[in-house]
């Protein structure tokens, strides 16, 4: 059985009710007790260091524990430091230090996402007086070293790493007792709704919320993306809208239902095959296979269009979405017995920036039911 731990902002949020409490009683603390919000239950989190840096301002340490997850921040430090505030303004103010990455398409805003955001406000706010504000700097000593060994970049964030995610509990994703949980939140999803949202990462459900999807339609499926979709067929779930990072999701159109990069990869020759497919020129088919990242490749055609007037963009992505939606449909019938009532799919595809790249014709059907 795997062990879970907890998410990065569980420990920034334990070390700033850590920092404060030495604030309001000059005592440290070696563990601190916090509300998970998500799921609804405590946690308890050591405490490694508490330090007062003045009369208002302190600090406090402690280190990630990811459980088994195969996380590269285990045993990473993070520090929060808080300091008594006065004057107008938010009771908690949240600011991301050293560490920290920042938002390119937020404004260089810090990358602290709103799980973490919430769950700092509810448990710092609940030890404050009502006249009380304080000022929260939260700081990764070794985000930024640790950042160039993400995928941070692709999705515009830089300097550091983010406090992303939607749930205290951090569970391995490539596991088979981590498809267990994901198999067992389908069955209970597929109870309630006949159309679902599959989306592969922390990214795809942030942003399907922000676009107003119905949160309990949204099931997070990590690299499991074949077995879901076999057993979503099995629950007679109708519709799934598949919502996605392009350089991840852009693969089930090459027929790779297990998208761990371990495994299979694929996007380039998938990319080079579309922009033939649809009539690109030799060398531009070239440029595009030899891309270092779908990220570059969708940047070289945005610039074509852009140079010649062209739709490139909207044609290859398009032509990918189609294949998404037809090779998923596929796969789903080859282990179905149900016939012409196997599940239908469509593809949403996003960027870097979470804009939305592209919609197959079903998608679009399917959006409209769900926003």
């Amino acid at each position: 059985m795997s062990r879970s731990g907890y998410t990065l902002p569980v420990f920034a949020c334990a070390a700033a009710m850590a920092a404060l409490h030495w604030l309001r009683h000059r005592q440290p603390l070696t563990s601190i007790s916090l509300d998970l919000i998500s799921p609804a239950q405590m946690a308890e989190i050591p405490i490694e260091q508490v330090a007062g840096l003045s009369e208002n301002m302190a600090l406090a340490m402690t280190r990630s524990e990811p459980g088994d997850n195969l996380d590269l921040t285990r045993n990473t430090p993070i520090w929060a430091v808080v300091e008594w505030r006065v004057g107008d303004g938010e009771r908690v103010i949240i600011q991301g230090g050293e560490g920290i990455g920042k938002q390119l398409n937020a404004g260089n805003q810090p990358a602290i996402y709103a799980y973490a955001q919430n769950l700092l406000q509810e448990n710092l706010c609940g030890m404050l007086a009502p006249d009380e504000k304080i000022t929260v700097n939260i700081i990764l000593p070794f985000g930024r070293s640790l950042a160039v060994r993400t995928s941070n970049s692709a999705f515009g964030v830089v300097e550091g790493l983010s406090l992303l995610g939607t749930s205290g509990i951090s569970q391995p994703l490539s596991t088979p007792d981590q498809l267990a949980a994901f198999r067992r939140e389908l069955q209970d999803k597929a109870s309630r709704f006949t159309s679902l949202v599959f989306c592969i990462g922390e990214n795809g459900l942030d942003l399907a919320r922000q676009l107003g999807i119905n949160p309990e339609q949204l099931v997070k499926t990590a690299n499991w993306l074949g077995p879901l979709l076999v057993e979503a067929d099995v629950l007679g779930v109708k519709e799934i809208l598949l919502f996605g990072y392009h350089g991840k999701l852009m693969k089930l159109a090459g027929g790779i239902f297990h998208t761990h990069h371990h495994l299979a990869d694929g996007r380039r020759e998938i990319l080079a095959a579309h922009c033939a497919l649809v009539g690109l020129k030799s060398q531009d088919i070239q440029a595009v296979f030899h891309s270092p990242t779908a990220e570059a490749a969708l940047k070289y055609l945005k610039s074509l269009d852009a140079e010649t007037g062209s739709d490139w963009v909207n044609q290859v992505y398009g032509a990918i979405a189609q294949a998404i939606d037809t090779r998923s449909v596929e796969y789903i019938q080859s282990h179905s017995s149900r016939g012409k009532d196997t599940t239908v799919c469509g593809s949403i595809l996003f960027d870097r920036d979470r804009q939305i790249i592209v919609k197959s014709k079903i998608a679009c059907i399917f959006s409209e039911k769900l926003c």
